[in-house]
């Protein structure tokens, strides 16, 4: 099965429909046929236990940082989730000097792509958007890549704001670990959070306003299904969109 990395499709282009609506609906639905015969594709979900300890909820808007291989996917996820009220795609680790995407891509500037979400705790708890993050969002056991994505952009990365987020993420891969849940070591590192850089307009939304792009299908909206599989009170049919909150 070939697999389609960002690179080939649209990594470096402003204009992600370069097939045409015809090409990209043909071809969208061949890849989907063509997906379902895979049961180890990357990203099929993992089934995991709940954090053993998790954040008390007393505020009502709280930040989280996560990276998992493309941004596009990781923060189509997270619009889908009860609770969170933004989901903006960007990067996180490097300078902001170098917080450009063609920048980026190159590999070296130590940002990853990654999804800063804004959320209500006492709707979704840190702890379970780290189950979410950890189950359907992307594959923690993949060093410096994610699925057809390679490259340190792509590494497995959790920016925390805080002792309790750092405490409750360094746990939780100790406890999936020691489980062995994933049958293979939990590769995310932790990190404390400096700064984050939303990533380029073109960039935000990217799997609502394009659905059948072949990437999309294969890549991403299977996690948008095993989120709803899964995690059912949790999903929302609608998702909340960042050019709608800027409008």
């Amino acid at each position: 099965m070939p697999q389609l990395g960002k690179g080939k499709l649209s990594h470096s282009t402003k204009r992600p429909l370069v097939f045409g609506l015809a090409g990209v609906t043909a071809i969208a639905a061949a890849l989907f046929a063509m997906s379902s015969t895979f049961s180890n594709a990357a990203e099929d979900a993992f089934v995991i236990p709940p954090p053993a300890i998790d954040e008390a909820a007393t505020a009502t808007t709280e930040k989280a940082v996560f990276a998992g291989g493309c941004f596009w996917g990781v923060q189509g996820v997270f619009q889908h989730v009860k609770g969170v009220k933004n989901a903006v795609s960007g990067y996180s680790g490097g300078t902001k000097e170098t917080a450009v995407y063609e920048t980026v891509s190159g590999g070296d500037t130590g940002h990853a792509e990654a999804v800063e979400v804004t959320y209500n705790p006492k709707m979704v708890t840190y702890g379970q958007l780290l189950q979410i993050y950890f189950s359907v969002a992307h594959n923690p056991t993949q060093l410096n890549y994610q699925g057809p994505d390679h490259g340190t952009q792509y590494r497995s990365e959790i920016f925390t704001t805080n002792s309790e987020q750092k405490k409750i993420a360094e746990s939780y891969i100790a406890q999936l670990d020691k489980a062995k849940v994933y049958g293979e070591p939990v590769v995310t590192k932790v990190s404390d959070m400096t700064a984050f850089y939303p990533a380029e307009e073109y960039h935000q939304d990217f799997l609502t306003l394009n659905p059948t792009y072949p990437y999309i299908v294969y890549n991403d909206m299977p996690k948008i299904e095993n989120l709803k599989a899964l995690f059912p009170a949790k999903f929302s049919a609608d998702p909340v969109l960042v050019l709608k909150a800027k409008g």
